[in-house]
């Protein structure tokens, strides 16, 4: 594998133990390359300014700038790199409040290596991945909606393959439509579900049963 090829990585935790830890397990993964390692989010925000790294390993309660404003500061520069939250703290606010920042992912310091690595992978790919406890936190942070949530057959097809984990471009394979197509389905999505993201939109539509 060439060094292009491989999925370039920022690690951000207050914690050197953790940081140290985090990158052993790095250099055991041939598609995973550690470029920088930040202590807070102030550090994050200019490490992704001058690195641009594919993902972001982001830790969310740090000194100076926390994980979520500084989540929400390279999602906004840097659109192209992904975030995923990977915490020790289970408090159910962090969750929507990443995810609304625009992590992609929301993992606990506990997953194993292999959890780990297959999270950056997907988050790399687009997809999310949460913890257990992450979407339980999700269900129940979101507020009981309207009954009518009027979504299109069309739109619960994208729906369910939202929840299933696919990104656009597969979505517009499967269903034999171009990926605009696929992207204006997916944000008339949003808008009827009054979320943001599409981690909010898997929980709802697991909550409500609005697909299969």
């Amino acid at each position: 594998m060439t060094a292009s090829s491989r999925i370039r990585i920022i690690i951000v935790d207050d914690h050197e133990i953790v940081r140290n830890g985090l990158s052993v397990f790095l250099e055991t993964c041939e598609d995973l390359q550690l470029v920088g390692e930040a202590s807070n989010g102030a550090e994050a925000i200019r490490l992704c300014d001058e690195l641009q790294p594919d993902v972001v390993v982001m830790d969310l309660v740090m000194p100076e700038v926390d994980g979520i404003e500084a989540t929400r500061v390279i999602r906004r520069n840097h659109p192209q790199t992904q975030v995923v939250a990977l915490t020790s703290f289970e408090n159910d606010e962090l969750v929507p409040a990443v995810l609304k920042a625009g992590a992609i992912s929301y993992l606990l310091k506990n997953v194993s290596i292999d959890e780990l690595a297959d999270g950056i992978r997907k988050a790399h790919a687009g997809q999310t991945t949460l913890s257990p406890e992450a979407t339980q936190a999700l269900i129940e942070s979101v507020s009981r909606p309207s009954p009518q949530f009027d979504l299109s057959e069309r739109e619960r097809e994208v729906l369910g393959l939202i929840v299933r984990g696919y990104n656009n471009r597969e979505i517009g394979e499967r269903l034999y439509i171009s990926r605009s197509t696929v992207k204006n389905h997916v944000s008339n999505i949003f808008s009827k579900l009054s979320v943001d993201s599409r981690s909010e939109a898997v929980a709802l539509a697991l909550q409500h049963h609005l697909v299969e």
